[in-house]
């Protein structure tokens, strides 16, 4: 379900932000981009292979740093702040989850706690409560190797590891992509669901049009690592502001009016 109505405290900043990489002439991988994304808000990056998505993502954690414009998280440019103790206050989950396949799944997960000193008892509380939230009991998992699990399995991993330290803010890349269809449902409802009970901020770069406009409670559309639209699904579906993005609600309409068919077909 979500928030009827978004929480004006706006939790990361990126103003005017550009990036063009070496070899690339003057083909800009993001170019001007300003985007708000508020207290709480899960905020859906939608844009088409090379549209800019996964650039604007890695900016906020200085995985990719901008040639211009600034990116703030709680007010604070990321630039002034060091880059590792960054990265360990931001949950970030990639496609594949990206596990250490040398560790169990216990280890992974203890990974950033034990890179932040937390007692050894408290770590270990901490594995066992992130695995049980994610929907892998620790008895069953804890000792398991990444090969040991499914794919799905191991993204519910990689989430669990994003989440160790207690983050406020979420970054996801693509996270559902490789997943078959019936995983894929399951745990983007896992993902909504932990999202609202820890109060995340949470930005999920996806190509997938009805990911994002079934899971997010605002879409930043993208093209050509220009920003082409943000507003509530309802907004974009209703009055989408240029032609691309108008295409792309009337595939999703279409897609909508092809199972109605179906379905009225069988009655």
């Amino acid at each position: 379900m979500r928030f009827n109505r978004l929480s004006s405290r706006r939790v990361i900043d990126l103003v005017d932000v550009s990036k063009r990489y070496p070899g690339a002439g003057e083909s800009f991988a993001v170019r001007g981009v300003t985007l708000h994304v508020a207290d709480r808000e899960l905020m859906a990056v939608l844009g088409e292979s090379g549209s800019g998505k996964t650039t604007l993502l890695k900016m906020i954690n200085r995985l990719v740093e901008p040639d211009t414009g600034a990116v703030r998280v709680f007010d604070v440019d990321v630039k002034t702040r060091d880059v590792v103790e960054l990265r360990r206050t931001i949950g970030y989950v990639i496609q594949n989850a990206g596990l250490f396949p040398h560790l169990t799944i216990g280890d992974n997960v203890a990974i950033v706690p034990r890179l932040l000193q937390w007692p050894a008892t408290k770590t270990a509380a901490r594995v066992d409560e992130l695995l049980e939230l994610v929907g892998l009991p620790s008895a069953a998992y804890r000792e398991r190797f990444p090969d040991q699990l499914s794919g799905g399995q191991r993204q519910r991993a990689g989430v669990a590891r994003a989440l160790a330290a207690r983050p406020r803010v979420l970054l996801l890349d693509e996270p559902f992509s490789a997943l078959d269809p019936i995983t894929r449902v399951a745990l983007q409802e896992e993902l909504r669901r932990i999202h609202r009970d820890l109060g995340l901020t949470t930005i999920m770069v996806t190509h997938d049009l009805v990911e994002a406009l079934t899971l997010a409670d605002r879409v930043a559309v993208m093209l050509r690592g220009e920003l082409r639209q943000v507003g509530t699904p309802a907004e974009l579906l209703n009055a989408p502001a240029d032609e691309y993005v108008a295409r792309l609600m009337g595939m999703v309409r279409g897609q909508a009016e092809q199972l109605d068919t179906l379905l009225g077909a069988r009655e």
